[in-house]
């Protein structure tokens, strides 16, 4: 008799065991589509600022620029600083341009698409990531902790693809009130080393999104914090932008 009840409470514990599983399989992968609905959009547009702090240099710098991106496709930066007035980056599909004050345009390569963007903590992949998550890469619940006083869930990510991801592994905060994604950290191949962390400092409410326009970025590698903001004021999401921006510009003379 003794022998039935401990095999009976062993199927049970498997059984909770399995029904657990999948109840958390379910909830990061609806965690994952929220994540994705908050933040990616179809197009966007806006004026924003980037201060760049570099710790090995000892040296704080800020840019200004104005963007417009359409899907993961097509993208043009301007930025509108003193110091790099005119210079521009325009991708069309895989071509990514560079343009100069001086009238030069260089093709950015991509073993080139990893380095840092005008010395900031983000990389040229970063700027123009725009794909949604859930389908690169397979999610579990890792747990759930209090970050800045915020109930989140913790999101472990792992890309189902490494030849198409420039982070093998992502590591997110998901506010249970909220849906915000408060933080995030992006590894290396290996998926142990953590190459930059992420950290929301303010949202904008869009229709039935809360968009993130401020936010923090640790690149560790390089010892490079950016804060990045986006002027709310001119921001605008989802609405159509002409192909005009996008076309490749005619040297100044």
């Amino acid at each position: 008799m003794k022998g039935k009840v401990c095999v009976m409470l062993l199927a049970l514990a498997v059984s909770a065991r399995t029904a657990l599983s999948a109840q958390s399989a379910q909830s990061a992968e609806d965690l994952l589509a929220m994540v994705d609905r908050n933040e990616v959009y179809a197009s966007i547009q806006y004026s924003g600022r980037m201060t760049n702090l570099n710790e090995k240099r000892k040296r704080s710098e800020v840019k200004t620029f104005r963007a417009w991106v359409r899907g993961s496709a097509d993208s043009f930066i301007e930025f509108t600083n003193r110091e790099d007035r005119g210079i521009m980056y325009l991708k069309r599909g895989d071509d990514f341009q560079y343009y100069s004050p001086d009238n030069e345009v260089w093709r950015v390569l991509p073993e080139h698409m990893k380095k840092n963007l005008m010395g900031s903590a983000l990389s040229y992949e970063d700027t123009v990531e725009n794909e949604p998550l859930a389908s690169r890469y397979n999610a579990v619940i890792a747990g759930s902790e209090t970050w800045q006083g915020r109930d989140c869930w913790i999101l472990d990510l792992r890309s189902k693809d490494r030849r198409k991801e420039s982070y093998a592994r992502r590591m997110l905060w998901i506010d249970k009130a909220s849906g915000d994604l408060v933080r995030y950290a992006l590894y290396a191949l290996n998926g142990e080393t953590v190459l930059k962390e992420y950290t929301l400092l303010r949202t904008k409410r869009f229709g039935a999104r809360n968009f993130p326009v401020e936010m923090e970025i640790w690149d560790r590698q390089n010892r490079i914090r950016t804060t990045f903001v986006m002027d709310e004021d001119v921001l605008k999401l989802d609405e159509e932008i002409p192909d005009s921006v996008f076309r490749p510009r005619a040297p100044r003379r």
